[in-house]
């Protein structure tokens, strides 16, 4: 299997600086611009099924890609953003405001605090994810548009298993940033690219990137 994870184009809230969540954004006008810039990217590509998580801002990113493919838009709660609860539609000074024991955590992915997704809800989810597209489409090109949290999330999953938690995660994931996986006989993960937004410069936009 061929897999692409794609993250959404900027939405309003990332033009503001607020933390998203599963809360619900549309694209700026910049990044209707990237997705733009990111359907024409996959112009060229071949892909069998384009899933996208079924929050507006990726849907509608994906929406550009299939665009220019015979392929219909597949919505999956299962690669949702991060569920951030009550840390959604703030900034992250008003976060740290509000919850100072924050300032002590290594991410905002995983604070702990009651009604965010935990580290074994995330773990769960990365499984499952997984198995799903092995199981399903092991000789398929498959996309993925998806978010920047659960993106590096995920990408940790595939190296460390279920201590994903228990190592640093360097990743930074920019808006339409494209990442390349190949899975082997062995179902084992070959990484071409991460984050790749060359495409992005056709247009003389900038990615906004994510460091949780």
């Amino acid at each position: 299997m061929i897999l692409y994870l794609i993250r959404h184009g900027q939405s309003v809230a990332n033009q503001s600086g607020i933390i998203q969540g599963r809360k619900e954004f549309p694209l700026s006008a910049a990044g209707k611009k990237q997705a733009t810039l990111l359907g024409e990217f996959f112009a060229s590509k071949s892909i069998d099924y384009l899933y996208s998580s079924d929050l507006e801002r990726a849907y509608e990113t994906a929406t550009s890609i299939s665009a220019h493919h015979p392929l219909d838009v597949i919505p999956w709660d299962k690669i949702r953003e991060i569920g951030l609860g009550p840390l959604e539609g703030k900034t992250r000074q008003e976060i740290v405001l509000q919850y100072p024991e924050i300032n002590k955590t290594s991410s905002i992915l995983t604070t702990g605090i009651t009604g965010t997704e935990t580290v074994e809800e995330i773990t769960a989810r990365c499984q499952y994810v997984r198995q799903q597209l092995l199981s399903g489409h092991k000789r398929h090109r498959v996309a993925l548009v998806s978010h920047g949290g659960f993106i590096s999330i995920f990408l940790m999953y595939l190296m460390f298993g279920e201590s994903w938690n228990e190592v640093h995660r360097p990743f930074i994931i920019g808006n339409t940033g494209v990442t390349k996986i190949e899975f082997l006989e062995n179902e084992k993960p070959v990484f071409h690219y991460i984050n790749k937004d060359s495409h992005l410069l056709l247009g003389d936009v900038k990615s906004e990137s994510v460091l949780y």
